[in-house]
């Protein structure tokens, strides 16, 4: 029986010699992730369509479903009536004035024909006056019966600028109510169905951007001179055998403060309590699953 132990606990030995050696080779370990986008309803209403299935791939900007828009539609219509109705409140200036512009007209020939009478001493100065008085006030009426019709035509315009607004808004939300991924990616998860009250900013589904994944990894303070943001450094996406798949990563982001390392990380120096995390950028070829385990290398 002593034998047997002693060699047991020689293979033992040898085991985690390996291991220490093959995470030697690494200068952090660490998870790979990526960015989850939740996508939460921009109109109020029955949904009406929601065509998505949990890993489903998406375009960006593809229409996955349909929010109802009757309510809006109706209120639309009802809108561009109002601005039909008011066209008829609005004033034809020249048609409107054209009788007053006819008796200055007439005045101004009266005028004309008095002052050759006064000269002639025909007609006495009075008379000549008050054609030019009654002038006067003929013009002052077509001045301000000019300025109330403008007054008029314009609150008109205002009143309808504002009801285009609203038709503007209306379609605003009308265009919301078609639900869209905003990325390219895959469904990771679907939380409304189709005959479901939506109501804005609540969560419809969530799509994930795998095409750029980063691995979130731990390093030491030793390693940590080593890095900067912009390097290039390699990365090896962990299948579960001997072999592993190297990418070329970019080093995106690094915490300023330190944390006690994850009990789900091992690092390449385990003596050290605090580790700082980094994020690598990687390109996907297709193969690297969210939430797989990944190693780093600086070059």
């Amino acid at each position: 029986m002593k034998p047997n132990k002693f060699i047991q606990t020689g293979l033992v030995a040898l085991a985690l010699f390996a291991c220490n050696t093959k995470n030697s080779d690494f200068d952090a370990s660490g998870v790979f992730e990526a960015t989850e986008t939740i996508v939460s309803a921009k109109a109020n209403g029955e949904i009406m369509l929601l065509n998505i299935t949990e890993g489903q791939p998406v375009s960006e900007r593809q229409v996955v479903g349909l929010i109802d828009t009757t309510q809006l539609y109706l209120r639309k219509v009802q809108l561009h009536a109002s601005i039909k109705a008011m066209d008829s409140r609005r004033v034809n200036i020249s048609t409107q004035v054209a009788a007053i512009q006819e008796q200055i007209v007439a005045a101004r020939r009266e005028e004309q024909r008095f002052v050759l009478l006064v000269k002639d001493n025909a007609a006495n100065k009075k008379q000549l006056d008050d054609i030019k008085t009654q002038l006067t006030i003929l013009e002052k009426q077509l001045i301000a019966q000019t300025e109330t019709f403008k007054n008029t035509n314009n609150s008109v315009a205002n009143e309808q600028l504002s009801l285009l607004a609203q038709i503007a808004q209306i379609d605003d939300q009308i265009k919301n109510a078609a639900i869209q991924s905003p990325v390219k990616g895959i469904i990771f998860g679907k939380y409304a169905e189709v005959g479901e009250l939506a109501i804005q900013g609540k969560a419809l589904f969530k799509v994930c951007n795998i095409d750029n994944m980063f691995l979130r990894a731990y390093i030491t303070a030793s390693r940590l001179t080593e890095l900067k943001i912009g390097q290039n450094v390699k990365v090896y996406s962990d299948t579960g055998k001997s072999n592993r798949k190297e990418y070329q990563g970019t080093v995106t982001w690094i915490s300023d403060k330190a944390e006690f390392t994850p009990k789900t990380i091992q690092t390449r120096d385990e003596r050290a309590n605090l580790v700082y995390a980094v994020k690598i950028a990687v390109k996907n070829d297709g193969y690297i699953k969210k939430g797989m385990y990944g190693e780093l290398r600086i070059n």
